[in-house]
């Protein structure tokens, strides 16, 4: 929306990259659900994308509405907890979502890829922050990347495009309300 007496910005291209690093953090709710937002609107505009899910579980719901030729979708995490699950088997669960996103990174049929719970998988230590830097730094130069999850660490922070954390400000938790479908899952 234009407002009168307002100029509309300029677009400004920086030389050599085209791609962004768009990170969605912080402990407030909607991470995933805004970088999904973003994988639609790339198969909208005909777009081909990648979804590599390194915590959560493969949800029937979000598998239905985003079944579509141009996405892949991989589930690594099989919704298991920090607190309670093998270490060994977090870390080679990590590891096994690592290379599928890699493989996406370097792929450049890819116009989005989307990883998602990766920062909470390197705040954990579960995976060296190092290769994922390189590997952004690395990938196509029309690629874009989606990165969420709570604990954004620093360097992954200064090397991304931009940088979105939510906060929260009420929730429904908090008046002991269960988890609704179709909002929380």
């Amino acid at each position: 929306m234009v407002v009168p007496g307002r100029r509309r910005p300029r677009r400004v291209a920086v030389p050599g990259r085209l791609g962004l690093v768009v990170i969605h953090t912080g402990d407030g709710k909607g991470k995933t659900t805004a970088a999904l937002g973003l994988v639609a609107r790339m198969l909208a505009h005909g777009g081909r994308c990648a979804v590599v899910q390194f915590v959560k579980e493969r949800r029937d719901a979000a598998t239905r509405l985003l079944r579509h030729p141009r996405l892949h979708w991989h589930c690594v995490g099989g919704g298991f907890t920090w607190e309670a699950a093998d270490p060994t088997h977090l870390r080679l669960a990590c590891e096994t979502g690592w290379q599928l996103a890699t493989d996406c990174l370097s792929d450049p049929g890819y116009d989005l890829v989307l990883l998602d719970e990766l920062n909470i998988v390197l705040a954990a230590g579960y995976l060296d922050p190092e290769p994922v830097l390189a590997a952004l730094a690395a990938r196509p130069r029309t690629q874009h990347v989606a990165i969420t999850g709570r604990h954004a660490l620093p360097e992954l922070v200064a090397a991304a495009d931009l940088v979105t954390e939510m906060r929260p400000v009420k929730h429904p938790f908090d008046r002991g309300l269960p988890a609704q479908a179709g909002i929380e899952f």
